[in-house]
Formats: C-alpha cells, structure tokens, sequence
C-alpha cells in the first residue's frame, strides 16, 4: 500500500510582537481578561509589505531544507489560506513563481482554520492515487490586516504566520493513518468577512461598514467547536482501532485554550501530551496546526513510531482530523 509520509517541516513569524499590554493602550481590554478568556499573551504582525505569500515562502524553504529537497522535486503546491495575496491568481502559484517549481501544479485550499488539515487530504490523495509523488502543503496567513482592532473581541485572537510540510510516497507502515475533513455550511455566518467576494463586492460602502474585516459570533462558536472537537478525536482513533494512551502527541488548531483544555480531558490526556503554543502567537488559522507541527519535530517532541493527531475547527463550518504514525 502507498502512504503519504511527512518528510520535513518549516515555519516562519513575522518579527513584530505585539503583546496584551500592548493591546491595552490600544483598546478596552487587559492583560488578564485576554489570558483567562484565550490563554494568550501576544502575537506576531506582519510588516506593511508582507502578504501571505511572503510568509509561505519562508515556512517553505525551510520545509524543502528539511526534506532534503530542491524545488523543482515538487509536483504538487497546496497552501491553506484565507488571507491570501489577492482574489486572483491563486496565491500558491505565485508560491510556485517564487520557488522555482516548475513541473509544480498550484491552488489554493479554503477551509479557514481546517485549512491545513484539508490540504493534507487532498495531498494524501493526489499521492495514494499515484498522481504526485512529491507535494509541499502550506498553511500561511496575515489575518492582523483583516482584524478590526476596535473589536475588542476579535482583535486579540488573531496573529500571523506560516507553516508548511512536505509529503512524500511511502510504502513503509507508516505515515498518515487516516484523515477526516467535515463541514457544516449552514452555519457559515458565525464566522466570515462578508466584504471583498461577489456577494458584497469592494465599494466605498463596504469600506464604510468595515464589512472586509473578521466577524465572528464568539460564544456560540466556542460552543459548538468544544462539543465537535471532543467528538472528532474520539471518533478518529476509534476508528483506527488505538486508546487515547496510545497517542504520543495531540497537535490542536490554536485557538483558545479553554477548547484545547476540554478536548485534552476527554481523551484524559495530560497537557504534557498537548502542543500548545497559541500565548505566542495567538490564532493564526491555517497556519496554526503547521506552525505547532514544525515546533514539535524541531524540539524532538516526535519520535519515529509516534502516533501523533492533529485536529481543527474553522469557519465554513468547517472540521478535520489527520492520525499520523511518525
């Protein structure tokens, strides 16, 4: 059987920080609202100049590096995103330009926070069917110039940033297990940018209205993400016949530690066995779950024959899971 097998990781962070306390000469808030309501302390911004394919570059070089390939290996780019450089073109084929991919084919995938994961099933399929070999899979995002920063309640959510991972054929035992992607669109509204599409097309008006920064219903999406959440991991390993104990290592979509703490004690896992790193950089979306992956490869938090699971929630409704045997 032909598995896909993540064989290098990378990831990149604008420099500027912005923290809590920062935040708070900014707009009504503070540092221990933020903290007990999120778990976290501060994020990275991306400079003026920097779009969502500049990010993506950087996670990918540093994936190609650690895959020990060159560009030009590659036969398929994905990149996860809802914040990419522009409505056209796609913003992975100007990924494509810029590495030098030649023989690359190039989309984009739109799952919000589920992005990344959505784009591991597309590459584990295009890889399983024998039509690519080779395939780089990017979530990158710059999701602080879509924040309206007098929305005390979205603004100190969101940061930016980009992960990626490059999947390879296998015929080892190991590599993705399964994934599992989901969504519910008839809730799409508790989380969009109505501005900018062809619904609400750019004008003055929808400028006026603040219509192309993120709006999200908080309560009812924490609600709904916790009880969906707890149901997919539980659902996935059941599936592939393994015990919460089993699992080496929970990867979960950063976006609010009260989700991740609830998801860890259903599956009566201790937080040791969670990768939590969203008081650095807060929600960056798609790129949450690769910019979590690449840290935990790089501090050795995976060993070979490690179950790991990786899990997420977005807009769309959107949903997924990918088990994974390092």
């Amino acid at each position: 059987m032909i598995r896909s097998r993540i064989t290098g990781t990378g990831s990149y962070v604008p420099e500027r920080i912005l923290t809590n306390h920062e935040l708070e000469k900014m707009i009504d808030t503070s540092d221990t609202w933020i903290t007990e309501r999120t778990g976290i302390k501060e994020r990275r911004v991306a400079e003026k100049e920097q779009a969502a394919s500049d990010l993506a570059y950087c996670a990918s070089k540093a994936a190609l590096k650690s895959a020990g390939l060159k560009a030009k290996d590659i036969d398929l780019i994905l990149v996860a995103t809802v914040t990419g450089d522009m409505l056209l073109p796609a913003t992975a084929c100007i990924l494509q330009g810029r590495l030098g991919a030649k023989k690359a084919a190039a989309f984009d995938v739109n799952a919000a926070c589920s992005g990344f994961i959505y784009g591991l099933s597309v590459a584990d399929a295009f890889i399983k069917s024998g039509n690519a070999k080779r395939v780089l899979v990017v979530g990158s995002e710059v999701l602080t110039k879509f924040t309206d920063w007098e929305d005390r309640t979205t603004c100190v959510l969101f940061g930016d940033g980009a992960g990626a991972a490059v999947l390879e054929a296998t015929k080892e035992k190991r590599g993705i297990m399964s994934v599992k992607i989901y969504s519910d669109g008839s809730m799409w509204n508790l989380l969009h940018t109505p501005g900018g599409g062809s619904r609400n097309p750019a004008s003055k008006e929808t400028v006026r209205k603040n219509m192309h920064f993120i709006k999200m219903k908080g309560n009812e999406t924490f609600r709904i993400a916790v009880r969906t959440l707890e149901a997919l991991v539980v659902d996935t390993l059941k599936e592939n016949k393994l015990k919460p104990s089993q699992l080496s290592l929970l990867i979960p979509h950063q976006a609010n530690l009260r989700i991740i703490q609830a998801t860890a004690e259903r599956l009566h896992l201790p937080l040791e066995r969670v990768l939590i790193n969203l008081d650095r950089y807060g929600n960056t979306s798609a790129a949450s779950i690769p910019l979590a992956l690449d840290e935990a490869v790089r501090t050795g938090r995976i060993r070979k024959g490690e179950h790991v699971l990786l899990e997420a929630f977005g807009g769309g409704l959107t949903w997924a899971s990918a088990l994974i045997k390092w």
